[in-house]
């Protein structure tokens, strides 16, 4: 059974799809016996950033104001859209969620959450400024000594992960390769 939800309809033309493995593929698809369009279904992009306020090196976080884990706590984070690239998409969605300025770094962690079809990947960023905005889809935004995160309230497995690699590779003091994770 495929991950993501099966439809009903052609979005080429309307007619009502077969669900079968095309010629030359290895895969159920949805296929159009009408227009014989071959519709694919691939994972999606969640992209974000792990910002830090680098002269005392907290972490910024913010509180979900939405489902799914309303009220629990997320690095700022959201579903990449069409035209734009991965680190565009983690700014807006750091200005949109935290109303952060942040110099963007490198990709710090790509995570493979297979069981939901999704890939997030999180860049490492520098705060410019303490100050905060939250957006609509945040209850708050705060920075965190590794310390005072509430571990208990973290909302995704992702956050968690990138999180917990980000300051064991700060103790290690060896900088921040690049951390590829399956979560399961």
């Amino acid at each position: 059974m495929p991950l993501q939800a099966r439809f009903k309809h052609c979005p080429t033309c309307g007619a009502a799809v077969d669900y079968r493995i095309p010629a030359d593929d290895n895969r159920e698809r949805a296929v159009c016996p009408s227009c014989h369009a071959i519709h694919y279904q691939n994972p999606l992009n969640v992209v974000g950033t792990l910002p830090v306020w680098e002269a005392d090196g907290r972490v910024l976080l913010c509180r979900r104001a939405i489902e799914p884990r309303h009220g629990l706590w997320t690095l700022p984070a959201g579903f990449m859209e069409l035209g734009e690239t991965t680190a565009e998409g983690a700014l807006r969605e750091t200005q949109e969620e935290a109303g952060a300025d942040v110099e963007m770094g490198p990709l710090y962690s790509l995570m493979n959450v297979v069981r939901v079809g999704q890939v997030h990947l999180f860049y490492l960023a520098r705060l410019r400024s303490p100050a905060f905005n939250p957006g609509p889809e945040s209850l708050e935004a705060r920075l965190f000594a590794e310390d005072d995160i509430p571990w208990d309230e973290i909302a995704f497995k992702t956050t968690r992960e990138t999180l917990r690699l980000y300051f064991e590779d700060r103790r290690a003091g060896q900088g921040f390769p690049l951390r590829a994770v399956d979560i399961a």
